[in-house]
């Protein structure tokens, strides 16, 4: 049985949930019911949407929100927090490694070819440091639970880490519409995410800066699917939101237009891509970046959070050796382990997960959102026939992991409560300081039985609450 985070196997409720279930059992089923349906149109006003692609009805949507809150006892963060601490530590010691020295290639630790070779290396990154040797300036780091005491990374995004809109939005909503749980439970904020971000970006800024730092969230524009995010952000940040046409190259600085001319901008909040960000270094087509944006950071005019070249470090075949990245450049082991993973570029690994398919989830080494991956104990013959074909044809794009019996927490549902599995993305910010936000996104696979918790694939999300002790 997976592991329940709220009821004990004596149906009997966990310490840091005690007090919401004391709540809830004085609570009326059709009264939870009618919040529920009073949230979503909470966030169909807000405006709260995300795209779907890939199918014929490929559309914008509401992201579906559970009223029932995920509960983590301050002594459960603190272990989880020491240990994202130290990994993201460790992804930065990497960056800075590959695009220099690249002692832990020289050390063997991990194989030349895997990064020279891989597509989220940028060669225009090497011998480049970023104001205050920072990559990886947000970091969202995917959690799953096992178990009392088992938590592993299930994958870090290091690049452009999406969802934060939607902690902040869940939180807001949840205060708005249960004051009372609020009061009764010593719940840690997470609203002052935005503030922290601002501080956190004005701190990397370069150093030839002088006078406060101006910052400025660079979106691809309303057609991108986390829009909404990337406007809300800037909104709460109180700086200016640009695409690429607002920003030019002038006298070796990134300006901004505005209705005071143009004005050079300091710290770029960039949620572009690599390969747009630069036509004249990356791709030539495109019209998203900012022609010779590249030339002003290698000159260390501007800092770009993320850096270019830090998705690489998210990359899953990357992913497989960070137990031997986080020893390497902390000494110590990881405080946080990794799903068990078979490499398929490895013919040992291969064979055996051909062997076992109906048994694994297979995902490829550079994909997202649940697109591109199959999942074992519930795909059929055919599926997995079809995708042992994939494998066969390129087995250096798929990595494979044990279908994790992950943990569940309560969704409500029109008879009550039932469980549904769950994953959890704190975010974390990085200047000269590491600031990781009490909570962050938990994600929720709402059909029963499922293991997906993408909102690509159907899944929701919940708020996060962390308890002071």
């Amino acid at each position: 049985m997976p592991f329940d985070e709220m009821i004990t196997a004596d149906n009997s409720p966990r310490p840091p949930y005690k007090g919401y279930f004391d709540w809830y059992s004085q609570q009326k089923t059709s009264d939870l019911l009618k919040k529920s349906r009073d949230a979503e149109a909470i966030f169909r006003k807000t405006g709260i949407t995300f795209a779907v692609y890939g199918k014929e009805d490929a559309s914008e949507r509401v992201i579906p929100f559970d009223i029932v809150p995920r509960i983590i006892s301050g002594s459960e963060w603190r272990r989880l927090a020491q240990g994202i601490e130290q990994r993201v530590m460790a992804l930065n010691a990497f960056l800075d490694d590959i695009y220099h020295k690249q002692e832990i290639i020289k050390a063997g630790r991990v194989p030349r070819h895997l990064i020279e070779q891989n597509a989220a290396f940028l060669p225009e990154m090497i011998g480049m440091r970023p104001p205050g040797g920072v990559y990886t300036h947000i970091i969202g780091t995917d959690i799953v639970r096992t178990g009392e005491n088992e938590f592993y990374v299930l994958e870090d995004n290091a690049r452009t880490p999406s969802g934060v809109s939607y902690m902040l939005e869940n939180r807001e909503t949840m205060m708005q519409m249960f004051p009372e749980l609020f009061n009764k439970n010593r719940v840690r904020p997470v609203e002052n995410y935005p503030k922290l971000l601002r501080q956190s970006l004005a701190a990397v800024a370069p150093p030839g800066c002088s006078g406060k730092p101006r910052v400025a969230v660079l979106t691809p524009g309303i057609y991108n699917s986390a829009y909404y995010e990337h406007a809300y952000l800037a909104d709460q940040m109180g700086v200016e939101l640009v695409e690429g046409s607002d920003l030019r190259v002038m006298d070796g600085k990134v300006c901004m237009r505005t209705t005071q001319g143009y004005q050079a901008i300091d710290v770029l909040y960039r949620r572009v891509d690599d390969d747009f960000l630069d036509p004249l270094t990356f791709r030539p087509d495109s019209t998203l970046g900012v022609p010779g944006i590249m030339d002003v950071y290698r000159a260390g005019n501007i800092t770009i959070a993320n850096a270019p070249g830090t998705g690489i470090a998210d990359d899953k075949a990357i992913y497989s050796y960070m137990p031997e990245i986080v020893e390497f450049y902390t000494g110590r082991k990881a405080m946080l382990e990794n799903v068990p993973t078979w490499r398929c570029s490895e013919a040992d690994s291969l064979k055996y997960v051909l062997e076992h398919l109906p048994e694994l989830v297979v995902k490829e080494v550079h994909g997202s959102g649940g697109y591109g991956m199959l999942v074992g104990p519930t795909s059929s013959k055919r599926e997995c026939a079809d995708f042992a074909a994939k494998l066969k044809a390129r087995p250096s794009n798929y990595i494979a992991q044990p279908t994790l019996a992950l943990s569940t927490v309560p969704i409500l549902v029109k008879k009550g409560i039932a469980p549904r599995h769950v994953d959890l993305r704190p975010f974390v910010l990085v200047s000269d300081t590491i600031k990781i936000i009490p909570g962050g996104l938990t994600r929720v696979a709402l059909k029963e039985g499922s293991l997906v918790v993408n909102s690509s694939q159907g899944g929701g999300t919940k708020d996060t609450w962390v308890l002071e002790d």
